[in-house]
């Protein structure tokens, strides 16, 4: 039975609202090629008035209503979120899935992930309270300092269509957890998902004009969101060229940005590995979401005393991923999300192999798959450092590999990108592999795994991959105030107000000379 692609209009002020200029988007099922529905087409005059509900949303009973409410109120509506999400976790799926071409699974596990992130912002917003006026220590007894935490004010949220609900939740819930009133400007080649959470917020009574959701073009909803002078910080995921774009935009009314962005990130294997749980992790970091991941580790340096043998393996691992429709039981690699990724990465891998590089794998459309945007799972060796495919993003499900004989050379390798997204090392001598993890110059370094990632631990990266952390207990839509004032006097002098967005990831934004990564490891490889 066909899925039925609910038809939506853009969520502004609590209410479905036609877009002022009546346009809407096709949506294309990638595995089929097939249009099957369409999403409102948002422009500058939908955002000036998402815009102005946000800020009516802030200012409503002088901020009692949302920004200045107790955290635990916030939470509760969080929390009733999180229980609808999980309440429709199927057709949110499968939804997700006809949309970008994620396999259904990886769908499933991320509506999961949604729905634990809601819960977990739930929690950090009943903190807050506590953390409220926290006390400073100060060399002098005639004075007392407080801090106090408070929304940043209306955020817009830009998001990928890679994860297009998870990625947006990480916006969205934080922002709304410290009390913001944000706009989410999704995608529009997977926006489906993102409509359907502004179902979700109608029917659990989110206060108006709180999240407010315009889907649309790029260059006609996000350029003028992200230049809205009512607008208080920008958050992206995407490219580094639009976040570039996003970042001048901002400038110009001296904005805080936080972006995450693109990335061409390594997996070091050294020579004392077990090949098969190695070459499984490197399989999994490049083609995990069909390859279409930021942190994608797609670039293999590995030890040239393994390397005949591990690649002979990973290619016999990749031969049994099943590529499918992705609605198919038991599929693991679905079709990439449109006609212009799919012929964008093709011409990659055309390019490789014209500059001298060899397909060892892969490399074309699947034989049985006739219709859709597919690519087979790809390695391509005899790759040098000055190749398009070893700097440059691919965004698919292509994996280049070069060798190492020392440890030194493997590090300059690694670090050859101006991207710092991610890295991974996988090694059986843990001191190697502290000291490898801290010499790699990226935000998120995985030791013995690639890709696990936990909405609890900060995300984001360095470099050209952008700047700012999202998750945890780092994301960035908090001001810090600090006060100061002199014992009983009422009168308060405001001492600094630092925008909680830089890459330090503590909670206030004092010494931006700090950059700093994320471990995560694997304990039993």
């Amino acid at each position: 039975m066909a899925i039925q692609i609910p038809t939506r209009l853009l969520f502004i002020d609590g209410e479905w609202r036609e877009p002022v200029l009546k346009k809407r988007i096709p949506i294309i099922n990638p595995a089929s090629e097939e249009i099957i529905g369409s999403v409102p087409a948002a422009t500058a005059e939908d955002v000036e008035l998402a815009v102005e509900a946000a800020r009516r949303a802030l200012a409503r009973n002088k901020g009692r209503d949302w920004a200045s409410a107790s955290g635990a109120v916030r939470a509760k509506y969080l929390r009733a979120i999180a229980a609808k999400i999980t309440e429709r976790k199927s057709e949110l799926a499968k939804l997700e899935a006809i949309d970008c071409g994620k396999p259904l699974d990886e769908a499933a596990w991320d509506v999961d992930d949604v729905a634990g992130c809601f819960e977990y912002y739930a929690d950090l917003a009943e903190g807050l309270d506590a953390q409220q006026k926290a006390s400073i220590s100060l060399p002098m007894e005639q004075f007392k300092s407080h801090v106090l935490k408070e929304p940043i004010g209306v955020v817009g949220l830009i998001t990928p269509w890679n994860y297009p609900l998870l990625m947006a939740t990480w916006k969205v819930a934080p922002a709304l957890a410290a009390g913001c009133a944000a706009i989410l400007k999704p995608s529009e080649l997977a926006s489906v998902t993102c409509l359907e959470l502004a179902a979700v917020c109608r029917e659990v009574g989110l206060p108006p004009g709180v999240l407010n959701i315009l889907t649309g073009l790029g260059h006609e909803a996000g350029a003028p969101l992200a230049s809205h002078p009512h607008v208080d910080k920008i958050a992206f995921t995407g490219s580094t060229i639009t976040g570039s774009k996003i970042m001048t935009a901002a400038a110009q009314l001296v904005k805080p940005v936080s972006l995450e962005l693109g990335g061409k990130s390594p997996i070091v294997v050294f020579d004392d590995v077990d090949i098969d749980k190695a070459a499984e992790w490197t399989a999994f970091g490049v083609f995990w979401t069909n390859g279409q991941i930021c942190s994608a580790t797609s670039r293999l340096i590995i030890h040239e005393n393994i390397a005949a043998e591990f690649l002979d393996r990973l290619v016999k691992w990749i031969k049994n991923i099943k590529i499918s429709d992705p609605l198919e039981e038991g599929c693991r690699l679905g079709p990439v999300v449109s006609g212009g990724q799919y012929e964008k990465i093709l011409k990659c891998i055309s390019t490789a192999k014209s500059e001298g590089a060899t397909v060892l794998s892969g490399g074309a459309r699947p034989e049985h798959l006739k219709k859709g945007f597919f690519v087979e799972p790809t390695i391509i060796t005899d790759v040098t450092t000055s190749m398009q495919i070893w700097r440059e993003e691919v965004f698919g499900p292509v994996l280049c590999v070069k060798t190492f004989s020392s440890e030194d050379e493997a590090l300059e390798l690694a670090n050859d990108t101006h991207y710092g997204l991610g890295a991974a090392v996988i090694s059986k001598d843990l001191e190697r592999c502290e000291r490898v993890s801290k010499a790699l110059q990226a935000g998120i370094v995985w030791i013995n795994c690639s890709q696990p990632c936990f909405c609890q631990a900060p995300w984001g990266g360095n470099k050209r991959s952008g700047f700012g952390r999202e998750l945890g207990k780092w994301y960035g839509f908090l001001g810090i105030v600090t006060s100061i004032q002199r014992d009983v006097i009422v009168a308060v002098s405001l001492l600094s107000v630092a925008s909680f967005s830089s890459s330090l990831g503590l909670l206030i934004e004092i010494d931006i000379a700090f950059t700093w990564s994320l471990v995560i490891q694997e304990i039993d490889l």
